[in-house]
Parts: structure tokens; sequence; C-alpha cells
């Protein structure tokens, strides 16, 4: 009986040990955060909170300090989810962020799995869910923190199945956290609505005032307290708490320090883009007019000498009108120049819709106006039957200069930079009868049925911006 008592007495020693072991290791995350928005964020004890506003806030940075406050509790588990896991290993993205700060702390990487573990093994994996179906790969999982990093990326669906994911037997309260960046159409903006002015702005007394919900049917249901949503759905409720903390590009003084023309990035974004992203509006709504207005644009009797590249970028079809489709898309192709003082000039603008015979022609006579000092651009279509045409593109213009562009983000997306350019002067127009068509289509998008202009355009500027040492080695 000694020797049992003994061995018990050891046993219970040991543990204490080792539980003292790890409290010496804990850390003090608090200290790590920037006074503000950033230290509330951490402080917070809601069992859900948003993290939003201007880009540049430190919200990343929030949710790796995050797993730090509990990484000295052996098993402890977090899981940070980007929308797919391009994201996750983009340069300045979440992995590379975190090498700098995990191997401060002692954390072992283990990038193949984009996992780190800690001494005392608790772990963080950063991970996707590009598809809806992808939360069912976390079936059975108990994960005690669970953060999304821009989350109004993510469906409303996605977030709520990790809700049921989200559980701890570490003697941690489960809890989630979701930064993001402001953005009308998401469902997030339903959620942050109480800490939202009329104009689209957070108000700053609400920022961290916690509020209590419960899920019924699909619907999330509000109240300042508890009791209140006990009272009203029943016992068997149990109300989850909820806060929004904004956040704005002044409150991340690191940043500004270190990178002081990040603000001006911000301000050169298109219209709409500078509204989410420095302004931090929730109510922004992309119509038309927001990504082009013809006021923008100087128009030119005559083309300046001194540009330095030149292209001529094609946007392919080749469907005539019919019955079956009186309104098909055109071809269109636009003529760029770059200056080197930063402006761009539109030169030209072709338009068709004919047969691909007629098509090629009108490519093939374009091609010898311009002349040789022209770089063609081509885009070619996803698939075999995309590398067969833009083959059969290069052939025909034997001769001249032809490159190929493989778009990969969406007409947004790629409209962006230009629109950007143009609303601050630096694309000019040569006058034309083309000027009217031209500026018609680029008012309506993205609202209008055509955008084969804008496609055109976008494609050009890219072009020029991204592989100007290409063509100066041409």
């Amino acid at each position: 009986m000694l020797a049992a008592f003994i061995d018990l007495h050891q046993i219970k020693n040991s543990k204490e040990t080792e539980k003292s072991h790890y409290e010496k290791n804990k850390l003090d995350v608090l200290s790590m955060a920037q006074r503000g928005p950033q230290y509330e964020c951490l402080k917070s004890e809601a069992d859900i909170v948003f993290y939003g506003g201007s880009a540049g806030g430190g919200k990343t940075f929030a949710l790796l300090l995050e797993h730090l406050k509990y990484a000295h509790i052996p098993g402890f588990r977090s899981v940070i989810f980007r929308r797919n896991s391009t994201q996750v290993r983009n340069p300045g993205g979440m992995w590379h962020e975190s090498l700098g700060l995990y191997t401060q702390h002692k954390g072992h990487p283990r990038e193949a799995f984009l996992e780190w573990r800690f001494p005392s093994n608790s772990t963080i994996k950063f991970a996707h869910l590009e598809h809806e179906k992808n939360v069912y790969d976390w079936q059975g999982a108990q994960i005690p923190f669970i953060g999304f990093d821009e989350l109004t990326h993510f469906t409303e669906s996605q977030f709520t199945y990790m809700l049921s994911r989200n559980r701890s037997t570490l003697g941690v309260k489960p809890y989630i956290r979701g930064t993001c960046n402001p953005d009308s159409e998401s469902w997030v903006r339903g959620w942050v609505d109480w800490y939202i002015d009329e104009e689209g702005y957070a108000i700053p007394e609400r920022s961290g005032k916690i509020r209590y919900f419960v899920r019924l049917n699909g619907e999330t249901h509000w109240a300042d307290g508890p009791q209140e949503l006990i009272d009203k759905y029943g016992k068997d409720e149990q109300p989850k708490s909820f806060t929004f903390i904004r956040a704005t590009l002044s409150d991340n003084r690191i940043l500004m320090e270190k990178d002081p023309a990040y603000l001006a990035n911000l301000k050169a974004l298109s219209r709409v883009e500078r509204a989410r992203l420095l302004d931090a509006n929730w109510n922004v709504r992309v119509t038309a007019g927001s990504y082009f207005q013809a006021g923008w644009f100087e128009i030119l009797d005559a083309i300046p000498t001194g540009w330095t590249h030149a292209v001529r970028y094609w946007d392919r079809a080749s469907t005539q009108p019919n019955e079956a489709n009186k309104d098909p898309d055109f071809t269109r192709g636009i003529r760029m120049l770059k200056y080197p003082n930063g402006t761009w000039i539109v030169t030209d603008l072709k338009s068709t819709r004919d047969s691909p015979l007629a098509v090629e022609k009108l490519i093939i006579n374009t091609a010898s106006q311009d002349g040789r000092q022209t770089v063609i651009y081509g885009e070619e279509d996803p698939g075999s039957a995309g590398k067969a045409d833009i083959a059969r593109f290069t052939r025909m213009l034997a001769g001249y200069v032809v490159k190929k562009s493989r778009p990969t983000t969406d007409k947004e997306t790629r409209a962006k930079p230009v629109s950007a350019q143009c609303e601050a002067g630096n694309v000019k127009i040569l006058r034309g009868n083309w000027n009217k068509e031209f500026f018609d289509e680029l008012e309506n998008f993205p609202l209008g049925k055509h955008d084969d202009i804008v496609d055109a355009l976008s494609g050009a500027f890219n072009v020029l911006c991204e592989k100007t040492s290409i063509l100066s080695a041409l």
C-alpha cells in the first residue's frame, strides 16, 4: 500500500512539475501586439471576433499571435484557413509571415504540411477551403482555435459549418477569429451591421462591444445579452458571444514606419478598391461608372513622340450575329503605347463581328498597319483547343513579334490596375471615330452586356506593365 501511495504521489508531483514547466513557457502575447485594435482583438474574450477594415491594419499578424497564447499547452491545436492554398504560400502571406514569428518561439516548421509544431506538442496548421465540400475534410475534428484570413472570401455555410468543429477538451474555451476587408456584397456585411453607420463606416464607440446570437434554421438572431435569447428561443439554446473590431491602416504603426509608400499604393487603387481597402467603407458597391468614366481621359489630336513600347492586344471572337444570338461578342484589338513619364496612350481600336476568316484578315492587315515595332498579343483560352488556336494565331502572323497572354483572374480584377491609372489621368486617348464606342462600353463596365473592349484594354495595359523588360529585349 505504501508503494502504491508513493507511486501515486510521484505521478501527481510529475504532472504538477510538467504543468509548472509549461506554465513557465507561457508567452506574454499581449506584449507582442501593437496597442490599439490588434491588442483589443487578442484580449477579447468573445467566442467570435471579426477584425476588419483597411488593408494593412495588422490583421493577419493578429491571427498568427492567437496560437502563441496557448502554444505552451500540450496538444493545443489551431487551424487558420485561406480560401485556397496558393494564398497561404503567396509572398507576404501567412506562411511567409509565420516564419519570422514562430521560429523566435521555438516553433518547428513542416512546410510540406503547412504546419508548425511547438515544444509542448501544440500545433498550428494553415489550410484551405477552396470548395464547399472541403469543410467535410474536417468531420470529427476538435479544433480549439479556428481562424479565417480574409473571411469575405468564404461562404457563410463554410463558416457556420466550421463552428461545429470548434471544440476543446484542454481547458481552453474554444474560439474563432476572422479577419476581413469591407465587402458590401458579402454575408459578413450582415453580421457586422450593428457596428456600421448608415454611410458604411465603422462606429468607433461600438468597436469591441460584445453581442450575442443563436443560429436557428439557417438564420442568425441577435441580442444584447444571452438571457434575452434564452428567454425567446428556449433554454436549450446556447448563445455565442460576438464582436467586431475595426482596423485602420494608421493602427499599424510598424508597417507605416517600414513602408511609408504603402499608403500611396492604396491611394492609387481604383475608386471602388480605394473606398474598401483604404477608407474601410462597408457600403460601397460596383455600379456603372465605378471603374471608368469618360471625363478621366484626355483626348489627343496627335501621338506624342518618345514612346518606349507598343502593343496590340487582341480579345478574339468569331461569331456573326444570327437568329439564335443577335448580339454576340466582338473581336477587339487595342493598340497602346507606353511612355517613360508613366503615361499610356490608346491609339486605336479595331472591332468586328464576322467569320473566322474575316477576323484573321483584319488581324493580319492591322499588323501591317501597326508595323513591326508593335508587339502583338493574343489571349489563350484554357485547354487543348486554346493551345491550338494560339498556335494558329502565331503562325498567321509570321514575321511579327507575337506573344500569348493567359489571364488567370476574373475580368474585374484584371481591370483594376488600368482603372486606377485612368482615374489619375495617366491614360490618354487618340481622337478617332471609335472613341464613343470605347467610352460607352467602359462606362457601363461591369454591368454592361459586353466587356470585350475592357478586356483588350486591361490586357494591353497589364502586359505593358508586367513585361516591359521582355519587350525591351525584342
